[in-house]
C-alpha cells in the first residue's frame, strides 16, 4: 500500500487538533505567516496566546530540526505576537492513514528574545504520543512566556512605586496604614504596603474586562489617571457597582483597602498602577497565563509561622494532572457532569493547586471536544472551594481563578476567610481546621475586622458568613498545607509559644488558646504534634472526602518515614487505595515541590476506599497494601516537563516490585533521558516508615530492603545470600533521652559542664566531624549533678554506656554511625546510648554500625528530608535493622573485636566518600570475608554498592565527588 502523501497527513493531523483545541484555530499550510511566501505546515493560534508552529516530516525527517530552529530567524508576525514555540514532528515512515490512533512523536524548540537562545525540549531524543497528547503539549507551548516575564516586571515596578508613596503616607498619617494593614491580617511595614498595592493593582486590571462585559459600568481611564477629578471616589464607585454584579473575591477588600488611603495618596498610587496595568495590557497578556499569581507569590506575609510557602506552577501541574487522572467514571465531554463535582482546598495561598486542576479539567473537557469558556460559571460557583486564614491569599486565588477565562462572569464564589485567633466575642478559632467539625454547615467568624465579609457569596457585609462543607462530599481534596508544628522552636522570636499559632501576632495567651482548640478537634484522627500542622490537614482532607474521592497533598517528606507521621502512614495504608507517593532524588531547592523550604517534599495521591470496588465488589481495608513510588530526578523545570513526569507515571503499565531483588525501578522516559523511576512497595509496615523514595538508583533501595529482611541480594549477583538480621530493640535497648538528664522540665539530675581531664560521668553531646572520624570518640562534656538529685543521678547513670548511636548523621562531613567510648558516657542531643547486655555486642555493633552494609541500613531506615542527612530518633532507632549479634557465634564476635581493634585508631573519611575510602574498603572487607565468612565476589559487590550508595543525592548531597570509580582493598 502507498504511504499517504504529507500534505494530505498534514490535513488529517490539523483537522484532528482542532476538535482537541476548543476555540483555537489549527491552519494546515496558511499563507502570509512567513516573509518571502514560506509556510509552516500547521499554524496554531488562539486569542491572548503565542502562536504554536508545527513542522511535520515522515520518519527519517532529515533536517526536520534544523529546519524547526531556523522558523524563529524569519521574523514572523502573528496577530501582534512573535513566535515562541515551534513543534518538529516525526510521522511513522510507512504511514497509510492518520487518525487518532496513529503514534507520534515529537520535540519542542523555543524561542527567549531576552537572551536570543532556542532551547530544545526535551534535551536529546523524541516525545511519543498521540493527536491528543501533541494538542496538550501544543496548548502548553502556547502560553506567552516572555510577554509575560516582560508583564511581572511592569506590574512589579508599578507595585514598587504605589508602595513608596504608601510608606510616606505610614509616616505622616500612621493610622491609615494600619487600618490597611488590619484589613489584610499583616504588619504594619513596607511588605504590606506592597501586597496592598498588588490587590489595587489586580483588581484595576479586573475593572478593564469587566467594563468591556457590563456597559454600565465605566471604563478604567474614565475614573482613574491624571486628568480625572477624585479618582479615588470614582473608582470606588465604580467598584461598589461590580460589587452589585458580584466579584466579590477580587473588589471587596480592594475596595476596603483604597477606602482607607488619604485622597491624595490614593490619586498618586492609582495612577502608578494604571499606568503599569495599561503596560501589561498593551502586551496582550492577561490573568490567564498565571500572572497574578507569580506576583503575588513574592508579596506573602507570615512565611515564617504559617509556613506558606506556595506550590510552584510547574508542582502544582504535576499534582493535578496525576489527581484529576484518577477521577474515573466522569465524562469529560458532558459539562453537566463536570458541574457536579465538589473540589476544596482548605489552605489554598495562591490558588496555585486549584488553578491547576481547573487547567486540568478545562483542557479534557476542550480534548472531549467542549468549550472551556462554558464551564467557567459552575467552577467559579459550584465546583471549586478554597479558604485560607490570610484576607489577601483569598484574594489571590479568587483573582488567578476568575482570570482563567477573564472574559467569562459569574455571580458567586466557595472562597473564605478562615476564622483564626481570638474573636472580639472572646471564640477562639484555627483557620479551616474548625472545619474538622462533623457539622455540615460552617460558620465563618471574622476575627480580624467584625465589618470584612469573608465569604464569596452575596452581596451583604457581614461578621459572619455560614458554608456549607459537610463531611464525605468532595470528589477531589488537594492542599499543600502548612508544615509548622505547635512546638516551640529553638529559634522562636519572643513571645513565640506555639509556632503553628504565633501569626498575624497573636499573643502567648492566643497561642496557647488556639493549640488548646486543635488538640480538641483533632483527637482520634491521625495528627501529631511533631508531625505538626501537615498532618492535621491531612485529617481534615480524609474527613472531607467522599469515599471514591481523591487525596492529592503535597507534604514534607517526614510524612514517608518520619516516626509523628506513622498514623497518617497507617490512615493511608488503610482506607487508601491507588496510592502513588511522588519525591525527588535531587538536593538544595530541586528536592522540593514548593518554593523556598529548603527541605524534601513529597506529593501524596490516592483513592478514599469507597462502598464498592471498581468491579462492584465491597471495597474496605486492602489486605496487602501497596503504593507506587516514583522517584524523579528533579522537581519539574516547566509544564511540559511536568506532563511529561505526569504521564510517564500514568501510563506505566509495568511494574517493578521492591522485593523483587536489585533489578532497578521502571524508567520514566524522556526523549533519550530518564526522568526518574517508578517502585512499587508495600505499606502495611506504616510504623516504621517506607523506604522506597527519593531515590535515584532504585537497586539501592532493593538491596536496603532486602537485607533488612535478612538477605544480602547485590545488585549482578544470582541469588540472595542469608544473614542474620534484627531490629535493635531485640539485639540491645535503647537509651534515654538526653532531655531526662539535663533539663529540668523532666527533673534532670545533671548539669553539663565544659570536659575535665578526668571525668567521673563524661557525656558524648555534640557532633564535631573533625573529633569523630575513628570509632573510639573522647566525650566532650562532663555532668555534675544537681544537690539533692544524686538518687536519680545514680539510677540514670545505669542507663549509659560505651555505644552510641548517631541520632543526625551528615553524610557528607561525618563519618560514624556508631561512636564507641573507652568508658561509659552519657548519650547526648545527637549520640544517645546503646545498650547490650553482653560486652562483645558493643564492638560487634561498632564494627558492623560503620560498615558500608551498616551506612546502608542507617540511611534506609532513618529521615532523609535535608540534603546529605538523615535523622532517627530514640523510639525509631529501637527499629533499625541491624546484625543480629546474638546469632553470632563465639569465633565470630572473637573476629568483631579483632576488627575493631585493628581499626579502632583508623580515620574513616566521610560516609559519601566510602566508596573511596581506603580504610572504609579495608573495613567492608574484614566484616564480609572474615566476619560473615563470604568469599570475594561478594566483597566486591559490596564495594560496587557502596559506590552506588553514594552517588545518591541523599548522600552525597550535592558535593564533588571522586572521579575514581570506588576503591577496592
Amino acid at each position: 500500500m502507498t504511504s499517504m502523501y504529507e500534505p494530505v497527513a498534514t490535513t488529517d493531523l490539523a483537522r484532528l487538533l482542532q476538535g482537541m483545541t476548543g476555540p483555537a484555530s489549527v491552519e494546515p499550510e496558511p499563507t502570509g505567516v512567513f516573509p518571502g511566501g514560506r509556510r509552516p505546515d500547521i499554524l496554531i493560534t488562539a486569542q491572548g496566546r503565542s502562536p504554536v508552529v508545527i513542522e511535520a516530516r515522515r520518519m527519517p525527517a532529515d533536517n526536520l530540526e534544523e529546519d524547526a530552529a531556523a522558523r524563529f530567524k524569519l521574523e514572523a508576525d502573528i496577530g501582534g505576537r512573535g513566535l515562541e514555540s515551534v513543534i518538529a514532528l516525526r510521522y511513522p515512515a510507512g504511514m497509510t492513514t492518520l487518525d487518532a490512533a496513529t503514534p507520534l512523536e515529537y520535540a519542542a524548540f523555543t524561542y527567549n528574545p531576552a537572551n536570543e537562545l532556542i532551547t530544545r525540549f526535551p534535551d536529546a531524543g523524541w516525545l511519543r504520543g498521540r493527536a491528543v497528547d501533541l494538542a496538550g503539549f501544543a496548548r502548553l507551548m502556547s502560553l506567552p512566556r516572555a510577554e509575560v516575564d516582560a508583564a511581572a516586571v511592569e506590574l512589579m515596578r508599578g507595585i514598587d512605586a504605589g508602595a513608596g508613596r504608601l510608606g510616606e503616607e505610614s509616616a505622616l498619617r500612621p493610622y491609615n496604614t494600619l487600618r490597611i494593614a488590619g484589613i489584610l491580617g499583616m504588619s504594619n511595614v513596607p511588605q504590606t504596603y506592597r501586597m496592598a498595592c498588588a490587590i489595587i493593582a489586580n483588581a484595576l486590571a479586573f475593572h478593564i474586562r469587566v467594563s468591556g462585559m457590563h456597559p454600565q459600568i465605566p471604563q478604567l481611564h474614565q475614573v482613574c489617571g491624571r486628568d480625572v477629578l477624585n479618582p479615588q471616589g470614582k473608582i470606588l464607585e465604580a467598584w461598589a457597582a461590580i460589587l452589585r454584579i458580584n466579584y466579590w473575591p477580587i473588589f471587596a477588600i480592594s475596595r476596603r483597602i483604597l477606602e482607607e488611603m488619604y485622597p491624595a495618596t490614593a490619586a498618586a498610587i492609582t495612577e502608578f498602577l494604571q499606568v503599569a496595568v495599561a503596560t501589561v495590557n498593551a502586551r496582550g497578556v492577561d490573568n490567564a497565563h498565571g500572572l497574578t499569581g507569580r506576583v503575588f507569590q513574592n508579596l506573602i506575609a507570615d512565611r515564617k509561622y504559617l509556613a506558606a510557602f506556595y506550590t510552584r506552577t510547574d508542582s502544582a501541574a504535576l499534582l493535578a494532572r496525576l489527581a484529576v487522572a484518577q477521577m474515573d467514571g466522569v465524562d469529560w465531554g458532558d459539562s453537566d457532569a463536570i458541574g457536579k463535582l465538589r473540589i476544596a482546598d482548605f489552605a489554598c495561598g495562591t490558588g496555585a493547586l486549584l488553578s491547576s486542576v481547573y487547567e486540568q479539567i478545562a483542557a479534557r473537557h476542550e480534548q472531549a471536544g467542549g468549550d472551556p469558556a462554558q464551564l467557567h460559571r459552575d467552577m467559579m460557583e459550584e465546583i471549586l472551594y478554597g479558604g485560607d486564614v490570610m484576607p489577601s491569599a483569598v484574594h489571590i486565588t479568587g483573582a488567578t481563578l476568575a482570570g482563567l477565562q477573564p472574559d467569562q462572569g459569574f455571580s458567586q464564589s466557595r472562597l473564605y476567610v478562615f476564622p483564626y485567633g481570638k474573636s472580639a466575642q472572646g471564640e477562639t478559632a484555627i483557620g479551616s481546621l474548625e472545619l474538622l467539625t462533623a457539622s455540615a454547615a460552617f460558620t465563618s467568624f471574622n476575627m480580624h475586622d467584625p465589618a470584612q465579609r469573608t465569604g464569596g457569596m452575596g452581596e451583604e457585609l457581614a461578621d459572619q458568613v455560614t458554608a456549607d462543607l459537610p463531611h464525605e462530599s468532595f470528589d477531589l481534596v488537594i492542599m499543600n498545607p502548612p508544615f509548622t508544628s505547635n512546638t516551640k522552636h529553638y529559634d522562636a522570636e519572643e513571645g513565640v509559644t506555639n509556632a503553628a499559632f504565633a501569626a498575624f501576632e497573636a499573643s502567648e495567651d492566643e497561642q496557647l488558646l488556639m493549640a488548646e482548640r486543635l488538640k480538641l478537634l483533632a483527637r482520634n484522627t491521625c495528627y501529631h504534634g511533631h508531625a505538626g500542622q501537615g498532618s492535621v490537614f491531612a485529617a481534615l482532607a480524609h474527613n472531607k472526602l467522599k469515599p471514591g474521592g481523591i487525596l492529592a497533598l503535597v507534604l514534607p517528606f517526614t510524612a514517608i518515614n518520619g516516626a509523628s507521621w506513622a498514623k497518617f502512614r497507617q490512615l493511608l495504608a488503610e482506607n487508601y487505595t491507588d496510592l502513588t507517593v511522588v519525591s525527588i532524588a535531587a538536593n538544595g531547592d530541586d528536592m522540593s515541590f514548593s518554593s523556598e523550604t529548603g527541605m524534601a517534599e513529597c506529593l501524596i495521591i490516592g483513592r478514599k476506599n469507597g462502598i464498592n470496588g471498581p468491579n462492584g465488589e465491597p471495597n474496605g481495608k486492602p489486605k496487602n497494601p501497596r503504593a507506587k513510588f516514583v522517584s524523579l530526578r528533579h522537581r519539574p523545570a516547566n509544564l511540559a516537563e511536568a506532563q511529561e513526569q505526569a504521564n510517564g507515571i500514568l501510563e506505566a503499565a509495568e511494574t517493578r516490585r521492591l522485593e523483587d531483588g536489585p533489578y532497578g525501578g521502571i524508567p520514566i522516559i524522556c526523549g533519550d533521558g530518564s526522568l526518574g523511576e517508578i517502585l512499587e512497595a508495600p505499606i502495611g509496615s506504616y510504623e516504621t516508615g517506607w523506604g522506597a523514595a527519593r531515590i535515584q538508583d532504585a537497586e539501592v533501595a532493593q538491596v536496603a530492603h532486602l537485607l533488612a529482611a535478612g538477605q544480602l541480594w547485590l545488585p549482578t549477583a544470582p541469588a540472595a545470600i542469608e544473614l542474620p538480621m534484627a531490629p535493635l530493640e531485640q539485639v540491645g535497648r535503647r537509651g534515654l533521652d538526653s532531655q531526662l538528664f539535663i533539663s529540668p522540665a523532666h527533673n534532670g539530675p545533671f548539669i553539663k559542664e565544659p570536659p575535665i581531664p578526668t571525668p567521673s560521668r563524661p557525656a558524648l553531646w555534640n557532633h564535631n566531624a573533625r573529633n569523630e572520624t575513628k570509632m573510639i570518640c573522647t566525650p566532650d562534656s562532663e555532668m555534675r549533678v544537681r544537690i539533692g538529685m544524686e538518687l536519680k543521678a545514680d539510677e540514670l547513670w545505669e542507663m549509659t554506656s560505651r555505644v552510641h548511636l548517631n541520632r543526625e548523621f551528615t553524610f557528607g562531613s561525618q563519618a560514624l554511625t556508631v561512636a564507641f567510648t573507652e568508658q561509659r558516657s552519657i548519650g547526648g542531643a545527637v549520640w544517645p546510648n546503646i545498650l547490650f547486655d553482653n560486652p562483645a555486642f558493643d564492638l560487634a555493633f561498632t564494627v558492623w554500625g560503620n560498615s558500608t552494609l551498616g551506612l546502608l541500613l542507617y540511611w534506609w531506615h532513618a529521615n532523609r528530608q535535608q540534603s546529605s542527612k538523615a535523622r532517627t530518633t530514640i523510639r525509631s532507632a529501637a527499629a533499625m535493622p541491624i546484625l543480629n549479634l546474638r546469632a553470632l557465634t563465639d569465633a565470630q564476635l572473637a573476629i568483631a573485636r579483632a576488627i575493631f581493634r585493628d581499626f579502632r585508631n583508623r580515620p574513616l573519611q566521610p560516609a559519601y566518600l566510602a566508596d573511596a575510602d581506603r580504610n572504609r574498603a579495608r573495613l567492608d572487607r574484614r566484616v564480609v570475608c572474615e566476619l560473615l565468612g563470604l568469599g570475594e565476589e561478594v566483597y566486591q559487590g559490596v564495594r560496587r554498592l557502596a559506590a552506588k550508595w553514594c552517588a545518591e543525592p541523599s548522600v552525597h548531597g550535592g558535593k564533588q565527588r571522586p572521579r575514581r570509580a570506588r576503591y577496592v582493598e
